[in-house]
């Protein structure tokens, strides 16, 4: 007969597997607020005046889902604790985050991994794009559909949609794909 799990045991597992599972949480304490911050007179960096101000970075105050967007109502400001750093590869300030798309579940209270978000998707896969080819003073233009998702850069597959021959080109940021001499 199997033995039962105490309830402190099964606790003790399911945060370790919480944690493991759900990334590092943010060692930090709430920034104050904006309006306390104004009436006090002291910068929201700054913890108390006996202890050094700590580094104040962003971590989410609710669960981000897969393919949303993030926006700042999302996030929450924090101050780390005095002696923790924030790891490397991790996004914390607004201009890293603002607009992003989240490529897997961020946790409340957790830091970002940078690897967990991505640019937002300047070109739909099956969109009816414009192609480019241009070398020298010629430029051949045709309608293409294409085939994955990218942003700005990215290098990515298209179908012609007169001939049905398959292309690769990057995504130019006026969303328009220019292809390369094959």
């Amino acid at each position: 007969m199997a033995m039962p799990i105490s309830c402190s045991a099964f606790r003790r597992a399911a945060l370790t597997l919480a944690l493991v599972a759900g990334g590092m949480p943010a060692f930090a304490q709430e920034s104050t607020s904006q309006s306390a911050s104004q009436s006090t007179g002291q910068s929201t960096s700054q913890i108390a005046s006996n202890q050094p101000a700590g580094e104040v970075v962003l971590i989410p105050n609710r669960v981000i889902y897969p393919g949303e967007t993030i926006e700042l109502g999302a996030l929450k400001q924090v101050t780390l604790l005095p002696g923790k750093h924030k790891p490397d590869a991790v996004a914390t300030r607004s201009e890293e985050l603002q607009g992003k798309i989240a490529k897997r579940t961020l946790l409340p209270g957790r830091y970002i991994p940078s690897a967990a978000i991505r640019e937002a998707w300047l070109v739909e896969q099956g969109a009816a794009v414009q192609v480019f080819f241009v070398a020298g003073g010629l430029t051949i233009t045709a309608t293409a559909v294409t085939l994955q998702p990218g942003s700005a850069g990215d290098f990515i597959k298209v179908r012609n949609s007169d001939s049905g021959k398959i292309l690769s080109g990057t995504v130019m940021a006026d969303g328009t794909i220019q292809v390369g001499a094959s």
